[in-house]
C-alpha cells in the first residue's frame, strides 16, 4: 500500500528541477498540512545580505601645549520660564511582516443507487460529490501563492472488499463504481478521499508537505428477491 501511494505521488505530483529552497531573500513562503487542513504560511525575509563599507583610518592628532582661557564676566539675566507641554508620544504601527491562513478541502458525501433496499446479486452503483480538482490563490504579506490538490479515493463496501481508485464515480448511467453484494444484510460503507498536490510561489512549483485525508460513510441495507411460483 506504501508503494502505492508514493507511486500515485510521483506521477501525479512531479517537481519541477527548477525547485529552489522554500526562503527567498525576499519572503518565505511554505505550504503543508496539518490537522487535516492545508496551511499556508509567509513571512518577509531579510532583503538581501548587507553591504559591508571599507573602514578608513583616521590620522591621530598630535599632541600640542594649552593654556586655559581667561574667565570672562558673565551679565547677570533674569530669564523668564513658560511652562513645558507634555508631549504624548504615539507608539508607532508596527507593520505585519508574517501571516497565516487556513483552507478546507472539500468534503464527501456517499451516494448509491438504487436508493431502496438494493437487493443481492444484483451491481450497485457508488459515487461521491467530491470534485476531481481544488486549487485555490491566497495572498499574504502581498505575496501571490497558488495551490493545487488531487484526491484519491478508497471504498470499503462492508463486506471485507476494497477498491482504490482516482474516480470520484457517478450515477446511472454513466456508473463508474459497483459492487455486487452476495448475502444479504446491513452494511457500512466507508470512504477515505487522500488530498495532496503543490504550489507556486514567484514562478516555482514545490510540493505540499503531508497529505489530508478525509474519511465519510453510509449505511446500505441489502435484501434477497422475493421468490414467486408460478404453474
Amino acid at each position: 500500500m506504501k508503494r502505492l501511494l508514493i507511486l500515485i505521488l510521483l506521477i501525479g505530483f512531479s517537481i519541477p528541477t527548477n525547485a529552489v529552497a522554500d526562503c527567498s531573500t525576499k519572503a518565505c513562503v511554505d505550504v503543508f498540512t496539518e490537522n487535516n487542513q492545508i496551511i499556508i504560511t509567509a513571512r518577509k525575509g531579510s532583503g538581501g545580505a548587507a553591504t559591508k563599507k571599507p573602514v578608513v583610518a583616521t590620522p591621530k592628532p598630535k599632541p600640542t601645549l594649552w593654556f586655559p582661557p581667561k574667565p570672562k564676566p558673565v551679565p547677570t539675566v533674569k530669564r523668564t520660564y513658560k511652562p513645558r507641554t507634555k508631549v504624548k508620544k504615539v507608539a508607532a504601527q508596527s507593520i505585519n511582516l508574517s501571516d497565516r491562513i487556513i483552507k478546507m478541502v472539500p468534503t464527501s458525501t456517499i451516494a448509491y443507487q438504487p436508493e431502496f433496499e438494493p437487493l443481492v446479486h444484483v451491481p450497485v452503483i457508488f459515487w461521491c460529490d467530491v470534485p476531481t480538482f481544488f486549487q485555490s490563490q491566497v495572498t499574504l504579506i502581498g505575496e501571490v501563492i497558488d495551490f493545487a490538490l488531487r484526491p484519491g479515493f478508497v471504498w470499503e463496501f462492508g463486506d471485507g472488499t476494497s477498491l482504490q481508485t482516482t474516480n470520484p464515480g457517478a450515477p446511472y448511467p454513466n456508473q463508474k463504481i459497483t459492487h455486487t453484494y452476495k448475502q444479504p444484510g446491513t452494511y457500512i460503507v466507508g470512504l477515505v478521499a487522500t488530498w495532496n498536490g503543490d504550489f507556486s510561489h514567484q514562478g516555482v512549483t514545490r510540493a505540499i508537505s503531508g497529505t489530508i485525508k478525509i474519511p465519510s460513510f453510509a449505511v446500505i441495507t441489502v435484501v434477497s428477491a422475493s421468490s414467486r411460483f408460478t404453474k
